[in-house]
């Protein structure tokens, strides 16, 4: 049996997300695309650790005491003296929230091959990674593929989500890397808002299809928002209806859902069960402000899944 069942790897960033109430006012959490699916994970009881470099800072500090707190391994995070630990802005406004950086030359952005060497990748159920460690910087892009082959030839499935930031690269290299990595997960978890701009096409199906004709090997889940999620088994299509929930922020409910469709896979759970239960988790992490403190536990995710307010 794998020491762990979710090894995360990408980059961690500070969180400043703004106070509706007091539109100069700043609230500090933690957010970062993967950290936040590892910890979602780990408060549904799936053993995980994280893979990256943080500053020798007071941000870098906080980060490896929030993944001790929760439970999440931290052998495979370095720290490096000479970089700091990347923070990023949440602005609500009437479109949504919007995000503002700091990372460039952050040290997880510095990230090599070089930090698999703890063999935590072979060690584990599954690795998650995503579209946003593909394009902070060519050697982060580097250690994600790295990556993605170790688990390969350990056999450890991977999971991929799109996650496409279209500030960090140009459309045509996250097409063309995003279509090469995804025909390397054994997971992937697209959203339509990301595929829109991948493929060009509207409609779920169409997209589904295009995703199969670049090349993807595995379950596929094309994340719909409000309206669910289509999943893709490769035989058969299911679509799964969302929770109607009153959402507040919903900053990493993308990662929340991940974390816990892959919590939940390691619990055994059909694909379709442990989609739902995702959805059903990513509903509840929009009631609260920010990526980590809103993550639900399994005792909440029970009461709205008993509740059914999913159509389902």
């Amino acid at each position: 049996m794998p020491d762990f069942d979710i090894i995360g790897l990408g980059e961690p960033l500070v969180e400043l997300n703004q106070a509706r109430q007091e539109p100069g006012r700043y609230l500090q959490g933690f957010g970062g695309d993967t950290s936040n699916t590892v910890i979602a994970a780990a408060r549904q009881g799936a053993r995980c650790a994280y893979l990256t470099r943080v500053g020798d800072d007071a941000f870098g500090a906080q980060f490896r005491e929030l993944w001790r707190s929760e439970g999440v391994d931290t052998a495979g995070v370095q720290v490096d003296a000479d970089a700091h630990t990347g923070v990023y802005f949440v602005q609500h406004g009437p479109e949504g929230h919007a995000f503002s950086y700091l990372r460039r030359g952050s040290a997880a952005s510095l990230m090599t091959p070089a930090l698999l060497e703890s063999g935590l990748v072979e060690r584990a159920r599954y690795l998650h990674v995503s579209g946003i460690s593909l394009a902070i910087s060519t050697s982060a892009c580097d250690t994600v593929f790295a990556a993605m082959a170790r688990a390969r030839a350990a056999g450890t499935a991977v999971s991929l989500d799109s996650n496409l930031r279209l500030r960090l690269w140009p459309l045509d290299r996250a097409r063309a890397i995003l279509r090469e990595a995804l025909t390397r997960a054994d997971v992937f978890l697209p959203s339509m808002d990301d595929m829109r701009h991948l493929t060009g096409h509207e409609d779920p199906e169409r997209t589904l299809d295009w995703i199969r004709e670049a090349g993807a090997p595995g379950v596929v889940v094309l994340k719909l928002g409000r309206h669910g999620a289509l999943l893709d088994e490769g035989g058969a299509r299911a679509a799964v209806s969302a929770f109607r929930v009153e959402a507040v922020d919903a900053t990493g409910a993308g990662d929340c859902f991940a974390g816990n469709l892959l919590a939940r896979r390691c619990r055994g759970d059909a694909w379709p069960a442990a989609v739902r239960y995702a959805n059903a988790a990513a509903a509840l992490s929009t009631l609260g402000y920010g990526a980590v403190d809103p993550l639900p536990g399994p005792a909440d995710v029970a009461r709205l899944l008993a509740a059914g307010t999913d159509g389902g």
